[in-house]
C-alpha cells in the first residue's frame, strides 16, 4: 500500500508540473501575441497618416498625390511599447517598420512592416 501511494504522489507531481510549464509557455506566446498587435496597430496609424499626407493637397501641406517629402510625426516615432522608422518612401509607396522594446528570443524583437499605398497597406510580421 505504501508504494502505490508514493508512486501516485510521484505521477501527480509531474504532471502538476508539466501542467505549470505549458501555461506559462501559453502565457508568454499571449504576452508576444499582444505587444506584436500593439505595435501593428501604432503602425496603421502612422500609416493612415501617410496616406492622409498623400490624398492632401500640396497647398495644404500635404504631398499633392505623392508620400514623397513625408516624414512619420514625433509623437509616433518613440511610443511606450516600441519605435517607429520609415525605411523607404517614394512616390507611390511608403514602408513603415515597428520594433518593440521588448526581447522575444534570444537578441531578437518584435518586428513588423507595413508596406503602404495611397488605398491599402499590408502587414509583414518580420519577428
Amino acid at each position: 500500500m505504501g508504494q502505490q501511494q508514493f508512486l501516485l504522489i510521484v505521477l501527480s507531481v509531474i504532471i502538476v508540473g508539466i501542467s505549470i510549464t505549458i501555461g506559462v509557455i501559453l502565457f508568454n506566446e499571449n504576452a508576444m501575441e499582444q505587444k506584436r498587435n500593439e505595435i501593428i496597430n501604432e503602425c496603421t496609424l502612422v500609416a493612415s497618416e501617410a496616406q492622409l499626407y498623400y490624398r492632401k493637397p500640396i497647398s495644404l501641406g500635404g504631398g499633392g498625390k505623392s508620400f514623397n517629402g513625408w516624414e512619420i510625426p514625433d509623437q509616433f516615432a518613440s511610443t511606450v511599447v516600441g519605435f517607429i522608422i520609415q525605411t523607404d518612401v517614394s512616390d507611390d509607396h511608403v514602408i513603415i517598420t515597428g520594433t518593440g522594446n521588448e526581447i522575444v528570443t534570444g537578441k531578437d524583437s518584435i518586428k513588423v512592416e507595413l508596406y503602404v499605398t495611397p488605398m491599402k497597406y499590408t502587414t509583414t510580421i518580420i519577428h
